[in-house]
């Protein structure tokens, strides 16, 4: 990856009905974004900097059938034709193509796990039901609260003796006959995935690659996944939550990516190098070839999410925003997450579903108010939106496809703030169906169709503003000190509403909002986490043991990178340990510096550990001696760097104060109180930097809407960002 030119956007070119002539000798990168409505693409053109956008409607059915549709209608675009004979070959045509799946989180997310079966250490069958005591709704709620059900019936447990300590030492030896005896039972009763993990293997994965080997020969037909694997790590429920997570999603996963990769190469003619380079995206915010992917999917289970907001990240802190909260709003949920020096925060303590995962992810929170959000009447007759979606199919009543259901995106078409039609007008929609169901609902509340529709996109507003307070405030951080960056189809429909809800001063919407997940995957490395639980008092600490586990963690971080291809000078490591105060149940992630570790260094990350502490908390215990510092896992993260798109400046500084002239005027209704208005209407790839744009108006594009309220004034900068801020 080393030695590419420069890539450089020089110009942004949106979908259109006309293929450009086809040119010879080109690569192209593609990025790629399935989502719940449309699938996402978009392809950079290396040599000369172009970047072409489109969608496509997702297909639940084969999410790959999507995928393909996507990359031959970009391809198209370019003037890269379809299958045939007269193609050149795919060295010339595709460098890369990276991927943002949902399909491992939409299979947890409905809860179809599938039936597993779960192998531990004898004595220890029980860990999945004592759990943890934390209660998801707070104290108030305890009474009522009931855990959830099992992510393995208690029947399917099986355990096996033998004994570790916390250290790794063998109490009681492996017992095999046992092993057999249990691997032979999963077998003849047809059990074929299967999460293992056993006590402490953390420390010592000896036991549980024994267990491994034993399934292999007695059972080879199973779907096997080791704790020791996938999260070396201590917390025993935890980690045998994240091994069975694993194992569950580990089928349905590797056969998709295992598909999308055969259609692939069959869809262009195979290089001597077999075929295209596809890469899959990570929770972590990197990407991981397809080959070795498959052996860890629990890793992609934020893979959407992470890239949109990498996006974004990007977007932001070239355009000069260093604090920025991500709303990527689509058509089954909105994610929100925190973006500071062009870096989304990221967490160990995260779930999908109702099942939780310790592996690196973003932290992203999602909320069900997306367009395809249904708005419904709670029993006591109260409106309520989500967080229920009508999804791809059938979709909201505008669609025409068979929708029963009032959503977000008939509201929005009611009221005229977005276009009777998708996609620039390749997907008309049905006005009429739209208005039918909300004079239904707005009948039973005793509203005017303009108040029902306007409620509706009140409460999704509220929605997606208590996920940003989720994510800010909840953290002791102030929504106002940051930045709104929205995209997504519906991300920006709602966004004045946001500012108000919010108090915040500046929102930015990118370039082609609605394909900024799959611009981030133009934009991430490739990357991979190994962790080693090591708890220990800081006095009690040497720097010789630590550089001892560094040392291996880093040896097997440097060894992926070599399979993904990177040679030795490409490669980058990031050490980080994870600290707590004795008797703390959870800790802080701080960095740890590169090379040999000396006790000045030790003590450095323990200052720093005090100050992350104070920052996230408010106080701290650094000048208390008697409060101990205790380590507890230390990490090591290798990066394989690819070269980042360069975005740059289009126009100039835009300080001119210039108002264009709309393309049309359109009968919009931004408060029901004040009924529709002729809001002139403006096509968004028309605007110049320094041109400004006042409320009532909307800025359109082909894949999303700018819905710009009275009182805001949007403001295109030298990027091709719309800034939006209130008027003075």
């Amino acid at each position: 990856m080393a030695g590419r030119p420069r890539d450089r956007f020089n110009r942004s070119v949106t979908a259109q009905p006309d293929a450009a002539p086809a040119r010879s000798g080109r690569t192209v990168r593609i990025g790629i974004d399935t989502g719940g409505t449309f699938t996402d693409v978009v392809a950079f053109d290396e040599a000369t900097g172009d970047l072409v956008t489109t969608k496509t409607p997702s297909t639940p059915a084969d999410p790959a059938d999507g995928f393909m549709a996507g990359i031959e209608k970009v391809l198209g675009l370019m003037g890269i034709t379809g299958p045939g004979e007269d193609r050149q070959p795919a060295g010339e045509r595709i460098a890369a193509v990276s991927h943002g799946t949902t399909v491992a989180t939409n299979q947890l997310l409905e809860g179809k796990v599938g039936t597993l079966g779960f192998v531990t250490t004898e004595g220890y069958e029980a860990v999945l039901e004592i759990a943890r005591q934390s209660v998801p709704d707070g104290y108030g709620n305890s009474y009522f609260w009931v855990k959830p059900d099992r992510i393995v019936p208690r029947h399917l447990v099986r355990s096996v003796a033998g004994r570790l300590d916390h250290q790794g030492q063998e109490l009681r030896p492996f017992d095999e006959p046992r092993a057999r005896e249990v691997a032979r039972w999963f077998r003849d009763r047809g059990v074929d995935t299967l999460g293992v993990c056993f006590l402490h293997s953390y420390a010592n994965p000896e036991h549980e690659e024994r267990m491994r080997q034993v399934l292999l020969e007695e059972h080879p037909d199973a779907v096997v996944s080791i704790s020791s694997q996938v999260l070396r790590e201590y917390r025993e429920y935890e980690r045998a939550m994240t091994t069975l997570v694993d194992a569950a999603v580990k089928p349905t996963f590797s056969r998709y990516v295992t598909n999308i990769k055969a259609r692939l190469d069959e869809f262009v003619v195979a290089t001597d190098a077999g075929g295209v380079p596809f890469y899959v995206m990570k929770s972590n915010g990197g990407v991981l070839s397809a080959d070795e992917v498959v052996h860890q999917p629990i890793t992609t289970v934020l893979s959407g999410p992470a890239a949109g907001a990498l996006g974004a990240a990007l977007v932001a802190q070239v355009a000069g925003f260093h604090r920025v909260l991500t709303c990527d709003g689509g058509g089954t949920s909105t994610d929100v997450s925190v973006v500071i020096d062009g870096e989304p925060t990221l967490t160990t303590e995260g779930s999908v579903g109702a099942y939780p995962s310790k592996i690196p992810m973003i932290d992203v929170v999602t909320v069900g108010a997306g367009g395809g959000s249904i708005a419904w009447l709670s029993p006591e007759g109260t409106l309520k939106v989500g967080p229920q979606s009508a999804g791809a199919d059938p979709g909201p009543l505008c669609y025409g496809k068979g929708g029963t259901q009032v959503t977000v995106t008939d509201a929005h078409v009611v009221l005229g703030r977005i276009p009777p039609h998708l996609l620039g007008g390749e997907i008309p929609l049905d006005v009429d169906a739209a208005r039918r169901g909300l004079t239904r609902l707005a009948t039973e509340l005793g509203l005017t169709v303009e108040q029902c529709a306007t409620g509706v996109l009140e409460i999704s507003a509220w929605n997606q503003a208590n996920a940003l307070r989720q994510i800010t405030v909840k953290r002791g951080l102030d929504v106002r000190d940051f930045t709104l960056t929205t995209f997504g189809g519906s991300g920006s429909l709602l966004l004045c509403r946001l500012m108000d809800v919010l108090g915040i001063g500046t929102v930015l919407v990118p370039p082609d909002p609605g394909n900024v997940s799959a611009f981030g995957l133009l934009t991430v490395d490739v990357k991979n986490d190994y962790v080693r639980t090591h708890v220990c008092l800081h006095e009690h600490l040497t720097a010789t043991a630590l550089d001892d586990i560094y040392d291996e963690l880093t040896s097997q971080a440097s060894d992926a990178l070599g399979k993904e291809g990177f040679a030795p000078d490409q490669r980058r490591y990031v050490r980080t340990a994870d600290l707590r105060y004795f008797g703390q149940a959870f800790e802080v992630r701080v960095p740890v510096p590169e090379g040999k570790l000396d006790q000045a260094a030790l003590d450095g990350v323990a200052d720093r550990f005090h100050a992350e502490h104070r920052a996230l908390y408010g106080y701290d215990f650094a000048a208390d001696p008697r409060q101990q510092v205790e380590w507890v896992n230390l990490r090591v993260t290798g990066i394989g760097p690819i070269q980042r798109p360069e975005i740059v400046a289009t126009g100039s500084d835009g300080s001119e104060d210039q108002e264009p002239a709309p393309r049309s005027v359109r009968a919009v209704c931004f408060d029901a109180a004040d009924g529709y208005v002729e809001a002139p209407v403006h096509w968004r790839p028309d605007l110049q930097a320094g041109q400004s744009v006042r409320g009532p108006a909307v800025l359109e594009e082909f894949g999303s809407t700018i819905p710009l309220h009275p009182g805001f004034v949007a403001r295109v900068d030298p990027f091709r960002n719309v800034v939006v801020t209130r008027e003075r």
